[in-house]
């Protein structure tokens, strides 16, 4: 093979590498809990609010079901509705450690081998909320065990999020009234 043809296939690897290594990753200056339980975090989760990125924008009634793979991974489930169309939505994915398995710092992917970090933030001691990252502080989202969380709750995992600083007053509170009934499964 000539050198300039392994010289751009190697280019090439790194590139992929470097991008997939940030896509990944976990936003400068935090950190992922420790002494995760996968077993507790399985289940369905709400989400209460969101930083936006088009592929929830209009979504409200979003919620994350997570369970195992046969593989070790976890499956997730999300599903959402456009309720000025009552349109549903779909995605499933799959998602990996990227360390420990007690260490909430995964890989996640909805769209073949293109991954991107699932990071958590913070966890109660008894699973019923979270503060979940992606790769970088454009990514954010609270969800919690029920379709409502407390406002002190609330409040507290903003703040929280402030302190590592996400930009909170572009949180979008994501509708989870009676209205999501129909869509519920």
């Amino acid at each position: 093979m000539p050198p300039s043809i392994s010289h751009s296939a190697l280019a090439a690897t790194l590139c992929v590498a470097t991008l997939s290594a940030g896509c990944t990753g976990i936003p400068e200056g935090t950190q992922a809990v420790r002494n995760l339980d996968l077993d507790s975090y399985l289940g369905r989760w709400y989400e209460i609010a969101r930083l936006d990125h088009s592929f929830e924008r209009g979504l409200d009634c979003v919620t994350a079901q997570y369970s195992l793979r046969d593989d070790g991974g976890v499956k997730v489930i999300n599903r959402g509705v456009n309720l000025e169309e009552g349109e549903p939505d779909v995605a499933e994915g799959k998602a990996y450690f990227l360390e420990d398995e007690n260490v909430g710092h995964l890989k996640v992917s909805f769209f073949g081998p293109f991954y991107g970090g699932y990071n958590i933030l913070e966890l109660d001691e008894n699973y019923q909320h979270v503060l979940v990252a992606g790769p970088n502080r454009d990514y954010l989202w609270i969800l919690a065990r029920t379709p409502t969380l407390e406002e002190d709750v609330y409040q507290g995992l903003v703040e929280r999020a402030e302190a590592l600083d996400f930009a909170t007053d572009e949180l979008i509170e994501v509708e989870q009234g009676q209205v999501c009934n129909p869509y519920r499964q």
